[in-house]
């Protein structure tokens, strides 16, 4: 997926609502038109619906102290949305999804952190899809 304009991947819509839902839970959640609409409001819901799921897998598989203390807190919603799609949406290859989340760190945060999303979503893939 080429798209020039950053704000027209949907993965970087799905962080922006996951940022938004996260920082005030009371507000609605709307989806407006667009031709990822489905695959957006998918990943959104589901990643909210399922946070405790997520998040238990998260630090299960991860050095929950520094994961927690020292992570910014764009790099975990990143982690979050990026884990359910491992876990519940199979069609999408791992590879195809840690790239794309790799391409959205780019907007949210430095290159330094990039990288250790890179690792973080290598380590996750590993275990959060079985026969994949």
């Amino acid at each position: 997926m080429k798209l020039k304009n950053p704000i027209e991947n949907p993965r970087v819509i799905v962080i922006q609502k996951l940022y938004g839902y996260y920082l005030n839970k009371e507000s609605t959640i709307t989806f407006p038109k667009n031709k990822y609409k489905k695959f957006i409001k998918d990943v959104v819901n589901g990643t909210i619906e399922r946070e405790n799921l997520i998040d238990d897998l998260m630090k299960k598989e991860l050095d929950e102290k520094d994961f927690n203390k020292n992570t910014e807190f764009m790099l975990k919603l990143m982690t979050m949305a990026a884990t359910y799609e491992f876990m519940f949406m199979h069609k999408i290859p791992i590879k195809v999804v840690i790239t794309e989340y790799l391409k959205v760190s780019d907007f949210f945060v430095d290159n330094k952190k990039t990288k250790f999303l890179n690792a973080i979503l290598d380590k996750i893939s590993k275990k959060s899809r079985i026969n994949s």
